[in-house]
């Protein structure tokens, strides 16, 4: 912070000094996007781009029999997958705040069924 002449730091003039961040709010136009359900993902690439395939996998336990058919491919650059990163980071988050941590080992969720 910069200090005036008696030594006190002055807030207002810190702010002077620094640029302002500003808000942009982005238009998006969705109303044509397909909304799909998705329980596999899987995420390859190369040195250049990020591949994310999403599908339907009918059986989540154990190994499936049949292959998963992949219904959607995303392709981004890794600028754009580390933004990607951060928004989901932050969503996840925001969720587990409000409901509790995510158990993702599905074997730690499943309810053993007594007879």
């Amino acid at each position: 912070m910069a200090k005036d002449n008696d030594g006190v730091e002055s807030a207002a003039e810190e702010q002077v000094a620094k640029p302002q961040q500003q808000m942009v709010q982005v238009q998006v136009k969705d109303e044509d996007a397909l909304a799909l359900y998705a329980n596999f993902c899987r995420v390859t690439g190369s040195p250049e781009e990020l591949i994310v395939d999403f599908g339907l996998n009918p059986q989540p336990v154990g190994i499936p029999r049949d292959p998963i058919v992949v219904k959607q491919r995303i392709i981004m650059n890794f600028y754009t997958a580390k933004r990607l990163l951060a928004a989901l980071q932050m969503s996840v988050q925001r969720h587990e705040a409000v409901f509790g941590v995510l158990e993702t080992d599905i074997n730690k969720r499943l309810r053993v069924q007594q007879s």
